[in-house]
């Protein structure tokens, strides 16, 4: 097949060069609601056309490819304490395959491990190219699992745009359990940078 960035010839759907050259990660901070800190490895603009994948029946492959090149990394490094649950966003109407899964997948290491559908959009409403007013009056109404053994979490998305997403999964949470620690939210890309 032909990577898809260079059309080069390649065994992966993104050749092993333009995942050296043009996908190293880059590490992003930002603090949304009640000084919640949540940091992205990439800008939106940089991997947009990549991220638009996740709508295509071989989005799973780009992002595999992008989680482990991010989200492997980050949770290969990662040290702490104790055991740390990650939790991706999902939506009850999953195709294909979930994005945010695939993310949290790559994220597993001795300190982390992920629990998937135990944070699920309970409508199918799409936030993409949406305002935050739009946002915040037609909330994802979200249902959190709480029989997870960690109480210490990282949320992970797909973007970060508004903040609106991980705040509401965030406040679910911890209406539910006050004595889980969501440490922070982790995303793919922002695209306010």
């Amino acid at each position: 097949m032909r990577c898809i960035l260079c059309s080069n010839w390649s065994f992966d759907i993104i050749c092993k060069k333009c995942q050296t050259n043009l996908l190293v990660p880059s590490f992003h901070k930002r603090i949304i609601d009640d000084n919640f800190e949540v940091y992205s490895f990439y800008k939106l603009d940089e991997i947009q056309e990549l991220v638009n994948t996740k709508y295509q029946f071989y989005g799973d492959r780009v992002l595999n490819i992008l989680a482990k090149l991010s989200f492997g990394k980050f949770g290969y490094h990662f040290l702490y304490d104790t055991k740390v649950a990650t939790i991706p966003i999902q939506s009850h109407t999953q195709k294909d395959f979930c994005h945010t899964a695939i993310l949290a997948h790559h994220l597993k290491s001795k300190y982390i491990q992920p629990y998937y559908f135990k944070l699920v959009a309970q409508n199918d409403i799409k936030y993409a190219g949406k305002s935050l007013e739009f946002r915040q009056k037609h909330k994802r109404d979200f249902i959190y699992t709480n029989d997870i053994k960690q109480k210490q979490i990282i949320l992970v998305d797909d973007i970060i745009t508004t903040g609106s997403t991980l705040t509401q999964a965030r406040q679910t949470i911890l209406k539910t359990n006050q004595n889980i620690n969501i440490l922070f939210g982790l995303t793919l890309c922002d695209a306010k940078i």
